[in-house]
């Protein structure tokens, strides 16, 4: 069993920021393999699910950001699934727009919700799928950037970027990181 977490700020007046697209992916997931509908478990949202012959959890942590790791850690618990079978999917800033880097462990990177899933399984030794955001060109301009809505000019390639994540997926569930990356790179090429 594999347990698959979107890291986002919950709330509809929040639905659309780059923050999110960790939620937007996990949701793209449930949606293209017919997952079961969302539930509220773990201080979050819970769908369950198979792909590639594996048994999935999705989990958008409903708590605040600096919190995610209380719900990850409770659902982890309860299924009994370590550290190295979950994978979350977040925000990268330092990756450009539309680009996609899977890793195992690593630090924070200044993002909260990584920070606290850390601080909840005293190691950093998940895997991350890094969803590039880009960086707005400044330390001082980061924040608004990241709780800042996706532009109108974004959708096409977050469109085509959660597409390519989701057709993927049966990769990173089989434990192929690399060919996942390598998939995702050709479906949303130009």
């Amino acid at each position: 069993m594999l347990l698959w977490v979107g890291l986002g700020n919950p709330g509809a007046e929040h639905a659309k920021q780059r923050h999110n697209i960790g939620f937007m992916a996990v949701e793209r997931i449930a949606s293209r393999h017919r997952f079961a509908p969302w539930r509220s478990r773990f201080k979050g949202e819970v769908s369950e699910g198979q792909i590639a012959g594996q048994r999935i959890i999705l989990l958008k942590p409903q708590t605040y950001m600096n919190a995610s790791g209380n719900s990850v850690q409770a659902a982890a618990a309860f299924h009994k699934i370590p550290i190295g079978d979950i994978t979350a999917f977040h925000d990268e800033l330092d990756l450009a727009p539309g680009k996609v880097r899977v890793k195992k462990g690593g630090g924070a990177a200044g993002h909260n919700g990584l920070r606290d899933m850390q601080r909840a399984f005293g190691s950093p030794d998940f895997q991350r799928v890094r969803l590039g955001i880009g960086h707005p060109g400044h330390k001082d301009r980061v924040h608004g950037h990241v709780l800042g809505n996706f532009a109108k000019v974004d959708a096409e390639w977050l469109d085509k970027l959660l597409d390519a994540v989701a057709d993927a997926a049966p990769l990173l569930a089989e434990g192929k990181p690399e060919d996942f990356m390598t998939k995702v790179a050709l479906l949303t090429q130009s």
